[in-house]
């Protein structure tokens, strides 16, 4: 790819392509600040950018030539003669004790000649039979009266994207705002699939006693979520998984408390929502721009890759945290800001509530004890940008969340 991109001048494509690699490898996308003005949306960084359409259309032209001069030395003229004809293919011969312990002749599998092999009929994604549909039905009072619901409906984790479909109803109806907190309550038990409360939207709070799966609260959108462990779990719940990878992806408002630990890539992209969880694997708030995480336990390695926005406050009971931060863009600062603490406070208090969290509430019985334990962590130039304004007497960090009622999920 280097050597092509060498040439890529030569044969008319401008210097755009060593531009666009110059600019993955300085990971500026995330900032706006890109130097050559291709991943920003700043009028004088993107003056900068010397390329145009031409460039691309010159490029698409020459792949297509490639292809087509492949496709004549393995004797086709159309892409539809290509589609399946397996007997071209051949295994790569690699130099590995392993590699002759793989077998893909199931792989090149050689369809019958009076088969078609691509695609002749649409994917059903039996839409038909989401558990969404009956959230709709039971939901109604609320969609068109805006009066307050309660349902409670068992999950399996067949059931992906439990709430997406719902919040599509209310986003429609009643716009971003949607309907006020906690209108639409869901209690579910079991173990959810991918993307429970995905794109959840304000007014739905969904309850689940069990376990979920990987992208809980992806692009969660004011809605809240809230994930415990079976009241009779003979298990500690600080200690053990109860939400897979990539939890709360590019989440733009909202609360999520989750009684147990997640898995990788916690709160990546998060840009308003606010969490409290009890423990995260590796790269931790990656990217995260917004929004407040509470973190109650150990983080994996490569923690705050690439942040440049929002608060976390970590729980770091073995003082090993430190070992585990990525400090290219963030900075560890001190526990004693009375917001702060009135922040964290708040949300442990809500954690409880919501999750009956045995380990939130050890630390609130005990708080001036675990006070020094919570290290604050945050993007330097965010930091700065903070003090400035806290000197100016303006306060532009994140509000307290709202008190959780004990009422509404007990």
């Amino acid at each position: 790819m280097i050597a092509a991109l060498l040439g890529a001048e030569e044969y008319g494509f401008g210097t755009a392509p060593l531009v666009a690699l110059g600019c993955i490898m300085l990971r500026k996308c995330h900032c706006n600040t890109c130097s050559v003005g291709i991943a920003t949306q700043d009028p004088r960084l993107r003056a900068k950018f010397a390329g145009k359409p031409g460039h691309l259309v010159n490029y698409m032209r020459f792949v297509a030539h490639e292809v087509r001069e492949l496709m004549a030395e393995l004797g086709f003229r159309t892409m539809d003669e290509m589609i399946g004809r397996v007997d071209k293919l051949r295994q790569r011969q690699i130099s590995h004790r392993k590699n002759g312990l793989i077998d893909i002749s199931q792989l090149l599998y050689q369809q019958p000649s009076h088969d078609v092999p691509r695609k002749i009929r649409d994917q059903n994604h039996k839409l038909e039979k989401k558990l969404d549909h009956l959230l709709i039905e039971l939901a109604a009072p609320a969609i068109e009266r805006g009066e307050p619901v309660l349902i409670e409906v068992p999950i399996r984790n067949s059931d992906r994207t439990a709430g997406t479909m719902l919040s599509s109803v209310i986003a429609k109806k009643f716009g971003a705002n949607g309907l006020p907190p906690d209108t639409i309550q869901i209690r579910v038990t079991g173990s959810a699939g991918q993307s429970f409360g995905a794109f959840l939207a304000s007014g739905i709070s969904l309850h689940l006693e069990g376990a979920a799966n990987d992208y809980v609260g992806k692009g969660l959108s004011g809605g809240k979520i809230t994930v415990d462990t079976p009241r009779d779990a003979s298990f500690v719940a600080s200690q053990n998984i109860i939400v897979g990878n990539v939890v709360l992806y590019g989440a733009t408002s909202g609360e999520a408390y989750f009684n147990g630990m997640a898995g990788e890539r916690f709160a990546v992209r998060n840009s308003g929502a606010m969490a409290v969880v009890e423990g995260v694997g590796d790269h931790g708030c990656e990217y995260m721009t917004g929004g407040v995480v509470v973190i109650l336990g150990r983080t994996g390695k490569n923690f705050g890759a690439g942040m440049s926005g929002g608060e976390v406050f970590v729980l770091d009971e073995d003082k090993t945290f430190g070992t585990r931060l990525n400090r290219t863009m963030v900075r560890i600062d001190e526990f004693k800001d009375e917001r702060d603490m009135e922040l964290v406070k708040r949300m442990l208090v809500n954690h409880v509530i919501y999750t009956n969290s045995s380990k939130a509430r050890r630390i609130l019985d005990h708080w001036q004890e675990n006070m020094p334990k919570f290290l604050k962590v945050i993007p330097t130039a965010y930091a700065e940008v903070v003090e400035r304004h806290l000197a100016q007497g303006k306060d532009v960090r994140v509000a307290l969340p709202a008190a959780a009622e004990r009422r509404k999920v007990a």
